[in-house]
């Protein structure tokens, strides 16, 4: 590891300065650095994990696929973070759980599973570091289990356009990637809801119009 790669490192994971010196030695012996294109899988569910990353560059789509071929966002791996599904592999010794893909070009160091194993064991800050995202993202696959399993994908949409900034730039494929739903159901939904006068449909473009009234359909129970 030469001294920009080093301190890019250390800048974005400031947690691994409070590493013992011995694995901060280990660290950068054994780092390797790896890129990938935009849209490179990175591993498959069921496939073997061996290492644990730490990304530096880009941003990595988590999904999981249904037997129909539709994928579900579980979340978005960015720069800085721990992935969960990865720690789970790692210290379950099982195989991933999930997919991974490149969203965006990507740079990032592998660390060995008996490495970051040995971090977790003899370093306090990091394994804080890492269960602090274990507990981020099961709070928020907890509320993704209640949307999907209590909420229609129309009011499912709905929130997903109140959350994002204005105009969403989002296509009708991306959203149905994130719901888990086919692109033509987010379409119809979509139509609907210019229909109703919440929204406006443009080349690549999601205007809220009403922003009230998407919020109360949102809101809405047995709707």
């Amino acid at each position: 590891m030469n001294a920009t790669d080093r301190g890019r490192l250390y800048r974005i994971y400031p947690v691994l300065g409070k590493l013992p010196p011995v694995l901060l030695k280990r660290f950068e012996e054994t780092a390797t650095l790896v890129t990938a294109p935009r849209g490179k899988r990175l591993f498959d569910v069921g496939s073997v994990c061996a290492d644990y990353p730490l990304l530096i560059e880009g941003t990595v789509r988590i999904a999981k696929s249904s037997p129909e071929g539709h994928e579900l966002l579980l979340y978005l791996l960015n720069p800085g973070e721990s992935c969960v599904v990865t720690v789970v592999a790692l210290l379950g010794e099982t195989s991933f759980p999930a997919s991974g893909t490149a969203m965006t070009p990507l740079s990032l160091f592998r660390i060995p599973r008996s490495l970051f194993l040995q971090a977790v064991l003899e370093s306090p800050a990091f394994r804080v570091f890492v269960f602090n995202f274990l507990s981020l993202r099961l709070s928020h696959l907890m509320t993704l289990v209640d949307d999907v399993a209590f909420r229609r994908v129309d009011q499912r949409l709905a929130s997903r356009l109140l959350a994002q900034a204005e105009p969403d730039t989002a296509t009708h494929q991306m959203l149905a990637d994130e719901l888990g739903t086919s692109r033509e159901v987010v379409s119809r939904i979509l139509e609907r809801f210019q229909q109703s006068g919440m929204i406006k449909l443009g080349r690549k473009r999601i205007e809220i119009l009403d922003r009230n009234a998407l919020d109360r359909f949102h809101h809405l129970e047995g709707n």
